[in-house]
Formats: C-alpha cells, sequence, structure tokens
C-alpha cells in the first residue's frame, strides 16, 4: 500500500507538471527580448563561432560540458563528455574530466574516465578547443575533433555537420525569483551530422561509422536547484532531422516548463518554436530502480494552422537506467538523502515517428526504428509537490 501511494503521488505529479506548462507563468523561460541580445553579443537565429568556446570564468558558481552523442552502424551508441566541473556542486574551481560511454547492441556498457587539475586544462573563449589532459574536444561549428588518451582507451573521431548550428531563441533558458536571476543555456552547435573514426580499447582497434550530435551547456547555479526533471531526444527519420525537449523547471519557479522543437527536411528547416509548440506524456510508468514517473510516449505537436506536425517517440527498451543515489557510498550518500536529492537518468531506444497534417488529415508519416532519447530526474517527485497546489 505505501508503494501503491508513492506511485499515485508521482503519477499525479506527471500530469499536473504537464497540464501546469501550458500556463501563462513565467518565472522560467527562453529570453528573446532585444535588451538581453544585445547585452550577451548575441544575434537572433545567427550563431559564431565564440558560442561554441569556453562561457563561463570556470570560478565558484558557475558550470560548463560539452557533449557528443553518436548512433553507431553497428547499433551501438557513444556518448562523450568534457565537463569542468559537477554541474551539481559549484562551490569550488576548476575540478575537469572527461567521461566515455559506449553501449553495444547486446547491452553491454564500456566506460572510462579521466581527470585533469587545473594546470592541465585550457578552453578556448574563440572556438571549441577544450583540453583535459592528452584529451581534446575541438572544432568550428561545422567540422569537429575528439582525441581521447586515456586508460585503457585511446580514440579519434571526427564529427562534420550538416544541418546548421541552431539555439532556440538565446539559448538561454532564464529563472526568475524575486530579484535573482538564474540561467541554464544551451547551444545545439552540430544538431546532426556524419560521424568517423578508430577507438581502442585496450589495445584492440576498433573503426566507427555513424551519425552523431554536439552540443554545449553552461550555468551559474546547481542544477537540481532549477530543473525538475526533462526529456530530450533527437533523431534522424527519413528525411528529417528534428531535436526535441521538454524542460520543467523546479517548485521554486512554480514547474514552469519549456517545449522546444527542431524539425528540418532535407537540410531546411521546417520548424523552430518553443511557443505553440505542446507537449505530452501518455502510457506513464512508475520504474522499478529508480522509481521515477516515466512516459512510454512522447507527443510533440506543433500547429498553427500553416503547419501541422505531430512527432512521437514510442518507447521499446531502456539502454541506460541509473539511479544516482545507487553510486554514492557512506556520507556522501547520506547527505544527498537528508538533501533530498534522488536523481536518476534514463536512455530509451524505440520508434520515433514523424506526421505531416493537412486540414486535419495525415497526408505523410514516416518512421525511425531506432531513435535514442532520455529522460533526467533532478529530485523526488514528492506528495507536498502535488497537494501543495
Amino acid at each position: 500500500m505505501k508503494y501503491l501511494k508513492h506511485s499515485l503521488w508521482l503519477l499525479m505529479s506527471i500530469i499536473l507538471t504537464t497540464s501546469y506548462a501550458q500556463s501563462t507563468s513565467k518565472l522560467a523561460s527562453i529570453d528573446t527580448t532585444a535588451i538581453f541580445y544585445k547585452k550577451n553579443k548575441l544575434l537572433p537565429g545567427q550563431i559564431k563561432p565564440w558560442e561554441d568556446g569556453m562561457r563561463t570564468t570556470g570560478k565558484a558558481g558557475t558550470y560548463e560540458w560539452w557533449y557528443f552523442d553518436s548512433n553507431l552502424k553497428d547499433g551501438s551508441t557513444l556518448v562523450i563528455v568534457f565537463y569542468t566541473k559537477s554541474q551539481f556542486n559549484l562551490k569550488g574551481g576548476l575540478a575537469p574530466r572527461v567521461t566515455f560511454e559506449l553501449t553495444k547492441p547486446d547491452g553491454k556498457v564500456i566506460k572510462r574516465s579521466a581527470t585533469a587539475d587545473q594546470n592541465s586544462f585550457f578552453a578556448s573563449t574563440d572556438s571549441c578547443y577544450v583540453k583535459v589532459g592528452s584529451n581534446i574536444f575541438k572544432g568550428n561549428l561545422n567540422e569537429y575533433e575528439i582525441h581521447l588518451d586515456m586508460e585503457g582507451l585511446k580514440a579519434d573521431i571526427s564529427l562534420t555537420g550538416n544541418i546548421s548550428s541552431w539555439r532556440p531563441g538565446s539559448g538561454f533558458m532564464n529563472f526568475k525569483k524575486d530579484k535573482s536571476t538564474s540561467f541554464f543555456a544551451w547551444l545545439p552547435a552540430v544538431p546532426h551530422g556524419e560521424v568517423k573514426g578508430n577507438i581502442n580499447i585496450d589495445g584492440t582497434d576498433n573503426l566507427i561509422s555513424g551519425v552523431g550530435y554536439h552540443d554545449h551547456n553552461w550555468g551559474n547555479s546547481p542544477m537540481n536547484k532549477l530543473i525538475h526533471h526533462w526529456y530530450w531526444g533527437r533523431a534522424r527519420v527519413g528525411e528529417y532531422a528534428l531535436i526535441a525537449s521538454y524542460i520543467v523547471s523546479e517548485k521554486t519557479y512554480d514547474y514552469d516548463a519549456q517545449p522546444i522543437l527542431l524539425l528540418v527536411k532535407n537540410g531546411k528547416v521546417i520548424l523552430d518554436d518553443f511557443q505553440k509548440v505542446k507537449f505530452s506524456a501518455e502510457d506513464v510508468y512508475i520504474d522499478s530502480n529508480t522509481l521515477k514517473p516515466v512516459a512510454g510516449k512522447l507527443v510533440y505537436e506543433y500547429n498553427d494552422d500553416n503547419k501541422h506536425y505531430k512527432i512521437t517517440f514510442n518507447r521499446k527498451r531502456d539502454i541506460v537506467n541509473r539511479r544516482f543515489l545507487s553510486g554514492l557510498k557512506g556520507l556522501k550518500r547520506s547527505l544527498a538523502k537528508l538533501s533530498g536529492f534522488d536523481g536518476a537518468y534514463m536512455r530509451f531506444t524505440g520508434e520515433v515517428t514523424i506526421e505531416k497534417f493537412e486540414n486535419n488529415k495525415v497526408t505523410e508519416t514516416t518512421t525511425e526504428k531506432s531513435g535514442v532519447w532520455e529522460t533526467m530526474y533532478f529530485g523526488k517527485a514528492l506528495k507536498e509537490e502535488v497537494t501543495g497546489r
């Protein structure tokens, strides 16, 4: 009975959070004001190479990372991230690290990581050139190279974009409370591209090829203080490529939510929206490991009478299922539990379908059977989050 009540609380939280996203509250939203663009030296719809350079000082109160992922032709998925520090603990200065995670088609996961001291870290402010010890991530908004050299792993990987760099509005999601403003920034420098390279694991070479993605994130407040959870996914579906996300702010910001959708066909932008797109979560279940409410089906729909598209993510299986507390021990685990932190990360694979409508009738349907998307939770869906409304 206790578990049943807990499950119902979580389900209600998802339902209320989704419906609340359609409200007019603006405590958390993407900034598109002319003043903000000018202050940050940005141009609407135009991306410059320096935007993928280091955007923070690396000092206390900031975090930043450069992210790469790929769907490989053999069915594997690869994720590489260069961090300035943990996005949850911003008290200290630089604590650079690099993570590598290769998930094979059979579910086997190969992980490696490397850290470096502050003197072994460098990041250009002119373009993407990040160095953590012997590991390098560099590029110019179109062509990127990643070099890894850590224990048991050497790799050289290239990513060549076939879709122009993009950001939703300014790329800054601002969280406003009283007189203070925190932010979470996002730049998809390569929304979609071709991947080639070689990965040497424990002395064995593995030639790779596939499709990939690179984005860049930074902020000035711990993510778990701003964001309750998100869904994020990208896919290549026939002639289409897309990025879709749904970010729900924390209780402090009234659970304001931000749906975002980019849809491209044959290199031409069809949809670029974060104001009219509607999001819904269906087939919600309680994951047995993380105890989080998770949607088996995600739907993003855009309809402005001129254009009507519906994108559906239909989960088939999990490829990552991680409860962050399970990786903590002793005092760190106790402190995390006392603070209420119980984050989780899940990555899924399944079908991604794009439907085009004309006069409310489906005129085109395209499906990709091996799409990949994720959900990230930064805390619990608590009883008071529901009953306090």
